[in-house]
């Protein structure tokens, strides 16, 4: 299958990660151009194949989001046969995918140290709950727990007293595969300058921690843990949503300059000349009460309405949208993030596309939709040099499961 032009063209990764981070790693590399081989398990392939409804043409909609633009191959990875397809795959690939349990793969002689003796320039990455190293890198690790531990669910939520809140994405597991894919990418480069290949480590704790910078900064100046806020801001006040007369609109005064704005739209002088609300620190001592203020005033006209004023002014500001809404939004139409991919089973299916646009070697996130079960297992093999016989082998040994082809 051709890859395009995108920025990692030439670059072969073999994915033997299930669910949700790792996918999201795989998922930014193949959108970035590279060839990306999923390895799934046997009986079964990635556990998201189950998590169904909903269904697309039989497809569960979960794994046709994550996994588009790769190819499936399922390997036995309990079997002789198996090991070897996967020590084959490995010997000219630039990176391999895991988000094993710790210890899993170096059980079935298919560890970093194990591979890397046939490819020393192979770079491998480990997403994981806690990391490789550390007093925790034993422990499993989930989103809603690294969330609950890196303390997101405790700066997000209504406010203190509230019971506490997960953010409603699985946000360190996306994140933690973004984190992934940038990791894969700098050993990539390293790897094209020295010819050497070594070990990206990130996890789902780390990814939590990465978005605490506000909050930790605090905590870091004051010793003081920031707490839940709703939709409002640690610094900046008032930067948070606010309900209209038919919905929700968010309103960003982070600055002196879009205070000012705010209350040129506003024309308010009660508010304008309270000395509660002059400058910014005042506002944050008196965010409560500024709300107090400003909520009602909100509630007098419609967002549309609303949201033109602050057009008008250069005010930054827009809609609460649902994510239907936000699919129908003409700027995430024109910017790609919403795009048609091929279905195995033909016709078209929707997908999200790249987040991230480069002028010189574009993204192919426009390509082939998620692949069955083991859908291009006799073309890996092939490319592989297996031959036929040594096919006809491993798919009667149940090593590799035959494509549905």
């Amino acid at each position: 299958m051709a890859r395009g032009d995108g920025p990692l063209a030439g670059m072969k990764v073999i994915d033997l990660t299930h669910v949700m981070a790792g996918p999201t790693c795989s998922l930014m590399l193949s959108d970035m151009g590279a060839d990306v081989i999923k390895v799934e398990k046997v009986p079964g392939g990635d556990d998201t194949r189950r998590s169904i409804p909903p269904e697309v043409r039989g497809q569960s909609a979960a794994y046709m989001m994550m996994n588009r633009g790769k190819r499936s191959i399922a390997v036995n990875l309990k079997t002789e046969g198996g090991k070897a397809v996967v020590r084959r795959l490995t010997r000219d690939a630039d990176a391999v995918l895991e988000n094993y349990r710790k210890g899993t793969l170096a059980k079935l002689g298919l560890s970093f140290d194990d591979l890397r003796k046939d490819n020393p320039g192979l770079i491998w990455c480990s997403i994981s709950g806690f990391g490789q190293t550390g007093p925790y890198s034993d422990r499993g690790g989930f989103d809603l727990i690294a969330q609950g531990m890196s303390g997101l669910m405790h700066i997000t939520g209504e406010g203190p007293g509230r019971p506490p809140c997960k953010v409603g994405a699985p946000v360190t597991d996306i994140t933690a595969g973004i984190l992934a894919a940038m990791g894969v990418a700098a050993a990539y480069a390293h790897k094209l300058k020295t010819g050497k290949g070594q070990l990206v480590d990130t996890s789902l704790f780390e990814a939590g921690i990465t978005h605490t910078y506000w909050q930790s900064a605090i905590a870091f100046a004051t010793g003081q843990s920031p707490v839940a806020m709703g939709s409002a801001h640690p610094l900046n006040a008032p930067y948070q949503a606010f309900e209209t007369a038919d919905g929700w609109i968010t309103c960003g005064a982070a600055n002196q300059r879009t205070w000012e704005r705010l209350l040129n739209a506003l024309e308010n002088p009660e508010i304008a000349n309270d000395p509660r609300f002059t400058e910014n620190a005042d506002r944050m001592a008196n965010r409560i009460e500024l709300e107090a203020q400003l909520a009602p005033i909100f509630k007098t006209r419609p967002s549309a309405e609303w949201l033109a004023i602050f057009d008008k002014v250069g005010l930054p500001a827009g809609p609460v949208l649902d994510i239907t809404q936000m699919h129908a939004d003409v700027h995430a139409v024109d910017r790609q993030m919403v795009i048609d991919v091929s279905h195995p089973d033909g016709g078209a299916a929707k997908s999200l596309g790249m987040p991230v646009k480069f002028s010189g070697t574009p993204s192919v996130t426009v390509g082939h939709g998620a692949p069955r079960y083991s859908q291009h297992a006799r073309d890996v093999l092939a490319e592989h040099e297996f031959s036929d016989d040594e096919v006809a082998a491993l798919m009667a040994d149940g090593a590799v499961v035959a494509d549905e082809d």
